[in-house]
């Protein structure tokens, strides 16, 4: 039992030290000199490479909050972009409409997606499965067609521009993309300590019991109506922050951030990091970000040119290499990335304790062959 309790101490510590010591190495990063050809396009101290990682960042901050949602709630939702696109574009309105300075105009922002969430979730949760992520779907569209036919408050087709004047000048411009990558790593972390904090917290307990056994739920005298509506309002404050960096990063947005389609793309992103998973959100999220940046770069190098018709033709369609990918890992990985890690570490774990018990009965049976002798 002593000799155990260091090893417990150790993995129980082990990830806080990793998880602490990699957003450490991230905060650095503006401020090293590295290269990685083919995955970033320039050193990591200069613009180009600090808004990729930035708008990586975002999206695995999106995917974690779809995660929450999908992971512990098992909630499918085809409508979780509307409180993205909330956070970026209430965030647009304030500052433009409104001339609130930023930060006042980040809390409007937040505040209005989860009131939204409030209002829809309190629709969708009286249906589950399917007919839940269908209606869903319907508010997404809705407010789709909302922000395309207003264009006097939200730009129309066109996108809502940043009203940098109420923005402080540290996060305008290229000039201060490091300031803005600090802070969509901040809102990076953020998001995870409140994901962690909801899974490990009586409510992610509660939410977890519900997607497995609603009716025993019920059962026990507790809600599961109340339990999934909160679950799905902080997800959606959850977005409504990554919509918020998302705005300043880009210093607009466009309608295609309210989309069902891209629900669809942050889907994607969380089941290829492995539902469930938090550090599998994040890695879906940066993984999906950094193929679909850099094959777009792919598609029209003159390598892909080159090739006969039956190959460039495909091979220039960045969707089609992302889908075929992901068709790969559905089929090959289907617990995704961070789940087929844990089932290889879990039979390994099973494998050593058999072969303990294993060692114990030989033991076993040697010390009674050696009594038998006696």
């Amino acid at each position: 039992m002593m000799n155990n309790a260091p090893s417990r101490s150790i993995r129980r510590y082990a990830p806080v030290a990793v998880g602490v010591g990699l957003i450490g190495f991230m905060a650095l990063l503006p401020m090293l000199n590295l290269s990685l050809p083919g995955i970033l396009p320039t050193a990591t101290y200069l613009p180009g490479t600090l808004a990729l990682l930035s708008l990586c960042m975002v999206f695995a901050a999106l995917a974690l909050s779809y995660n929450l949602l999908l992971g512990s709630g098992g909630m499918l939702s085809f409508g979780h972009a509307l409180y993205f696109g909330a956070g970026a574009y209430g965030l647009g309105v304030a500052l433009e409409h409104f001339g609130v300075p930023l930060w006042p105009g980040i809390f409007i922002a937040l505040i209005g997606g989860m009131v939204i969430a409030l209002v829809t979730g309190a629709v969708s949760m009286r249906v589950s499965g399917i007919p839940f992520a269908m209606v869903t779907l319907a508010f997404a569209q809705a407010g789709s067609v909302l922000v395309r036919r207003n264009s006097q408050i939200t730009g129309g087709e066109e996108g809502l521009s940043l009203n940098t004047e109420s923005v402080p000048d540290f996060l305008i411009g290229v000039v201060n993309t490091r300031n803005l990558y600090w802070f969509t790593l901040a809102v990076l972390v953020v998001v995870y300590l409140v994901t962690l904090w909801v899974d490990t917290s009586r409510l992610g307990h509660l939410a977890r019991a519900t997607r497995e056994n609603e009716q025993r739920v019920r059962v026990l005298g507790l809600n599961p109506y109340r339990v999934r509506l909160l679950v799905f309002i902080i997800a959606a404050g959850l977005a409504s922050l990554a919509g918020v960096a998302y705005m300043l990063l880009q210093s607009g947005t466009v309608p295609r951030a309210v989309s069902a389609d891209f629900t669809i793309t942050v889907l994607v992103m969380v089941v290829l990091g492995g539902v469930g998973f938090r550090w599998g959100a994040i890695l879906g999220g940066v993984l999906y970000t950094l193929l679909d940046q850099r094959l777009t770069v792919l598609a029209g190098s003159d390598a892909i040119a080159s090739l006969p018709d039956v190959l460039r033709v495909p091979l220039s369609e960045p969707l089609f290499i992302l889908g075929a990918l992901f068709i790969l890992v559905v089929m090959f990985l289907p617990g995704g990335i961070a789940g087929t890690i844990d089932a290889a570490v879990r039979r390994r774990r099973g494998d050593r304790v058999r072969d303990s018990l294993h060692r114990l009965d030989d033991a076993a049976d040697e010390l009674e062959t050696s009594v038998q002798v006696r």
